[in-house]
């Protein structure tokens, strides 16, 4: 009883932080990202962390990699969840390729865009292909990107394959991809099947009886390593399966 008071009491602080911070983030949302590129960024991670705390989540980050990060790479994850869209960023400096939906959200999409979210309409191969060559330009800009090789929000568990994009473009670049494997202990609670929307998936994390998200990171992969998109992409997929077992089954 005294927990679930505390806890509930100290979300309801967080939303007032929460609160007062996205004020001046809307509003410097609506300047000229030339005005703004070189702090809204930091300014976001900032913003998706007091949001993590909002939300009640215990976000947790799992250092499995021997090796430090690459000063440049193309981070990928699972995506089981909506909450990954602020978790990713939360944690790591990067900017994220999110659904074009995403643009569109009250408030936290401008926020998201200023902030340097690229967006793609998935089915749309001109859009594909667009947010490819955003993609490669950010990365040669030096601004690593996160982006989730399923498609889409699969399910708690993997889709069956992995869309080639990441991987063809880690081959073309020679920037590495970071594997990041998500684990959500309360499975249930922080899946997003279709048709729930995502006020409705956020008070699934708030009433969570066990609220943590297990971010898993691993050492980068090198694509000096492998010959052509198929095999790269199919020796990532199988590391995953891997890790699903590890720490799913």
């Amino acid at each position: 009883m005294l927990y679930t008071l505390a806890r509930h009491g100290w979300m309801l602080l967080q939303w007032i932080e929460l609160t007062i911070l996205t004020v001046p983030m809307y509003l410097l949302a609506c300047l000229p990202g030339d005005w703004t590129h070189n702090f809204y960024p930091k300014l976001f991670r900032l913003w998706s962390q007091v949001f993590v705390h909002a939300l009640g989540v215990d976000l947790r980050l799992h250092q499995k990699n021997i090796a430090p990060l690459p000063p440049v790479y193309i981070m990928i994850a699972n995506h089981p969840s909506a909450f990954e869209d602020i978790g990713i960023p939360a944690l790591f400096d990067v900017a994220s390729l999110a659904k074009e939906e995403v643009r569109h959200w009250w408030i936290s999409g401008k926020i998201s865009e200023a902030a340097g979210t690229l967006f793609v309409k998935r089915e749309c191969r001109d859009s594909r292909s667009a947010a490819k060559q955003q993609i490669m330009d950010a990365l040669r800009r030096g601004r690593s990107v996160a982006l989730y090789p399923e498609g889409g929000c699969k399910g708690k568990r993997l889709f069956e394959s992995f869309r080639y994009g990441a991987f063809d473009i880690s081959l073309q670049t020679g920037i590495p991809i970071v594997p990041v494997y998500i684990h959500y202990e309360s499975q249930n609670d922080f899946a997003w099947p279709d048709g729930v929307s995502v006020v409705e998936k956020m008070l699934d994390f708030m009433r969570s009886q066990n609220p943590r998200a297990n971010y898993y990171l691993y050492d980068a992969f090198d694509p000096n390593t492998f010959n052509d998109v198929e095999h790269y992409t199919q020796h990532v997929h199988d590391k995953y399966q891997e890790w699903q077992r590890r720490y799913l089954d």
